[in-house]
């Protein structure tokens, strides 16, 4: 379980420490920063896929996701006395990520390169925008200290510690890969082996298309799917699956809570593709996944998301009640807290009826977000409330 994650000059979170339960969720007005806490852990996500770089370029390059404030407000400036001055922009600008499991606590911090030529040529690289990463660094314990950090990477120079002596592992690494990607020998640093498995464990679901064209409504060749795809593509398979294998009584009753009366069948073709039937009280024949509603369909993905037969290490949910009526929230609710037994979630959501039903659950950590001058703020948490952390120098 991540205990705490921590970003530091990110769009409007300028320094974020987040403490985190097994049960999570996110919420506050538009325009308070949820979004950027969501996509700031997936940035974290993408460093252990080798895509990390690429995301930061959808985003419009690093130098358009930092802080655009100033590095401090002045006493003045939050009273409204004085103007809001100071340099927005910093040469030596940090993205910092981070944070803290059951037995490691992870960093990287990424920066603009110096501008230089290639290959020998005063030529200027026409990628000297792209980010560099300038520290990373593991270790033991809930927060960073010089003396328990087990992994230290700067810049390409990697160190490794080997009883109380640092051992140079590398030092020619890539400034554009993360540790995470680039080195994979379990023995001779199973830390980030062990950091790399769990941060690759991690799945997020974000955005279903469900309208008309979508494939989610087109049968599907079936095949074992004890995951759903990022895309809902194998619904049918995946709850298939769950019936199979999985808790089959969980998927029932999540259907019935949703849907009283309703249940669900599968229908196999000659081609081995499966069909979803939707069976309703009242009606003369099931429905398939082309006739069903958007709300209802989305319901489906998530309860083939949340049921899964093989649970992540954290489970992350971004507005899952798009589409959804409200009367269906509180069941979507109660879905979810099941899912937080065997998995740790966290729910990016400004549904109140949503937000209530979870935080009906005793261990629901519940995280509102509000503005400041610009910049996002937990609110109700002081200096002694955040989670002990410290960046590496």
């Amino acid at each position: 379980m991540i205990k705490a994650f921590a970003v530091a000059n990110y769009r409007s979170l300028k320094e974020t420490v987040a403490p985190l339960s097994e049960l999570n969720v996110v919420t506050g007005p538009n325009g308070c920063g949820k979004s950027n806490l969501y996509k700031s852990l997936r940035l974290l996500a993408d460093a252990a896929k080798g895509n990390l770089i690429s995301s930061i370029a959808k985003e419009g390059g690093l130098d358009y996701t930092f802080w655009a404030g100033p590095a401090s407000f002045t006493k003045a400036m939050r009273n409204g006395s004085a103007p809001i001055q100071g340099n927005a922009r910093n040469h030596n600008s940090r993205l910092k990520l981070g944070f803290v499991g059951e037995n490691f606590g992870y960093s990287i911090s990424l920066g603009l390169p110096p501008p230089q030529g290639f290959a020998g040529f005063e030529e200027p690289s026409m990628f000297q925008f792209d980010p560099e990463i300038k520290r990373e660094c593991i270790w033991a314990g809930d927060f960073y200290r010089p003396n328990t950090c087990l992994i230290d990477r700067n810049g390409p120079l990697v160190k490794v510690r080997s009883g109380r002596k640092w051992e140079v592992y590398d030092t020619h690494l890539n400034t554009y890969e993360s540790i995470l990607n680039e080195i994979s020998d379990p023995v001779a640093v199973p830390e980030i082996y062990e950091v790399r498995q769990t941060i690759r464990n991690w799945r997020f679901y974000d955005l279903f298309r469900t309208d008309a064209q979508s494939m989610i409504r087109t049968p599907q060749i079936g095949t074992r799917t004890t995951i759903l795809d990022h895309d809902g593509h194998s619904l049918v398979a995946a709850l298939r699956t769950i019936y199979e294998i999985g808790d089959r009584q969980a998927l029932f009753e999540a259907i019935e809570d949703a849907f009283p009366g309703a249940t669900i069948g599968f229908q196999a073709d000659a081609g081995n593709r499966l069909s979803l039937q939707f069976i309703q009280q009242g009606l003369l024949r099931p429905l398939n996944q082309a006739e069903l509603s958007d709300g209802t369909l989305r319901y489906l993905l998530l309860v083939a998301a949340l049921l899964t037969p093989r649970p992540p290490s954290l489970m992350v949910l971004n507005e899952p009640e798009t589409s959804l009526h409200p009367d269906l929230l509180p069941a979507l609710g109660r879905l979810i807290i099941r899912a937080s037994r065997e998995t740790q979630v966290w729910v990016v959501s400004h549904a109140s009826r949503l937000v209530a039903a979870l935080e009906e659950a005793l261990d629901c950590n519940s995280i509102a977000l509000s503005k400041d001058l610009g910049e996002t703020v937990i609110l109700g948490q002081g200096l002694l409330d955040a989670p002990p952390w410290h960046w590496p120098d």
